[in-house]
């Protein structure tokens, strides 16, 4: 079993920056590509981003490709997402999760999903 945790959501000005933060912890923690979604009210949850296990490849929606870089530190079981220059459109929760397997943008193709982080984006 895995557990991930996310954290450092938060309130920001438009043109801003936050860094997200999903810290693994569980047996098999560290075996897994991992990815970030976000799930806006009324919306569907959203690919973001997905970062292999051990390549560390890394994959990005149009939405955010050149404004938001995942990685990873796999020493410390966290995976981060650094979101630039951040739009009130960016306004969601965000969530990381484990791929277990199928296609990496795809929601389905994710397992153990952390309780999300809310990040709000003022004009």
């Amino acid at each position: 079993q895995v557990q991930l945790v996310e954290s450092g959501g938060g309130l920001v000005q438009a043109g801003g920056s936050l860094r997200l933060a999903c810290a693994a912890s569980g047996r098999t923690a560290s075996s897994y590509s991992m990815g970030w979604f976000r799930q806006a009210p009324g919306k569907e949850r959203e690919f973001l981003a997905t970062i292999t296990l051990m390549r560390g490849t890394t994959y990005y929606a149009d939405s955010v490709k050149g404004r938001f870089t995942i990685s990873r530190d796999n020493a410390k079981n966290t995976v981060y997402l650094q979101m630039n220059s951040l739009k009130p459109e960016d306004t969601a929760v965000y969530y990381c999760a484990a791929l277990l397997s199928g296609a990496y943008s795809e929601p389905r193709s994710y397992g153990y999903w952390g309780q999300g982080t809310q990040v709000t984006v003022s004009s």
